[in-house]
C-alpha cells in the first residue's frame, strides 16, 4: 500500500521548496538529530548522541521493512534532513472496514519552524498519501502538552474527537 506511493515529490512552502522521500539508513543521524531537537522528545531521552545509535538504527530497519510502515524526510534545498514523519497503513474492521492512515513522530527542525513545511507535509499526507493507500481517515495523536500543535493540526482541519490512553512497560 504504501509502495503506492510516488516519491520522492518536490513540496512548496513559504521556506521554498523542499523534498519529501524515504528515509534511508544514512539519515539516522539527521532524524536522531530530529527527535533530540524537539523538547518534549529530549526529555523522554530522545538524545542525538551514540550512545543510542543502536536502538535507532535497529528501529529504522524495522519501520522500513514493514510493508505497512513508511519513514518520510524532508530535505531543503540545501539538502539538509529538516523535518521526518512515519506512516502506518492500518486495516481495519470498523467504519465498514475502513483503512486509516496514521501519522507519527511529525517532526520539523526548530530553525525551520513556521516556514510552512510541516503545512505542506501534512496537505501531502492528507491529499496524496491518505488517497493513495486507500485510506478514509487520516489519524493522529499529540502529546497533551504540545498546544502549538494542537493549533496547527486544528488549522488544518484536523478535529480532537478521541482521548487516547497510553499504557508505559
Amino acid at each position: 500500500m504504501l509502495s503506492a506511493l510516488s516519491l520522492p515529490v518536490a513540496l512548496s512552502s513559504r521556506a521554498g521548496e523542499v523534498q519529501l522521500r524515504r528515509a534511508v539508513p544514512d539519515d539516522l543521524p539527521g532524524l536522531m538529530a530530529l527527535l533530540s531537537d524537539d523538547p518534549i522528545s529530549a526529555a523522554r531521552g530522545d538524545r542525538s548522541d551514540g550512545a543510542d545509535e543502536g536502538a535507532y538504527a535497529a528501529a529504522l530497519r524495522s519501520v522500513l521493512d514493514a510493508p505497512l510502515n513508511d519513514l518520510l524526510v524532508v530535505d531543503d534545498a540545501q539538502g539538509r534532513l529538516v523535518g521526518t514523519l512515519q506512516l502506518t497503513v492500518i486495516p481495519g474492521m470498523a467504519r465498514r472496514g475502513a483503512t486509516r492512515l496514521l501519522v507519527e513522530a511529525v517532526r520539523v527542525s526548530s530553525s525551520e519552524r513556521s516556514g510552512g513545511i510541516g503545512t505542506a507535509l501534512m496537505q501531502w499526507v492528507v491529499h496524496v498519501a491518505a488517497r493513495a493507500t486507500g485510506a478514509t481517515l487520516v489519524q493522529l495523536t499529540s502529546d497533551a502538552a504540545r498546544v502549538d500543535a494542537h493549533r496547527f493540526y486544528t488549522r488544518l482541519g484536523f478535529v480532537a474527537s478521541h482521548v487516547g490512553f497510553k499504557y508505559s512497560l
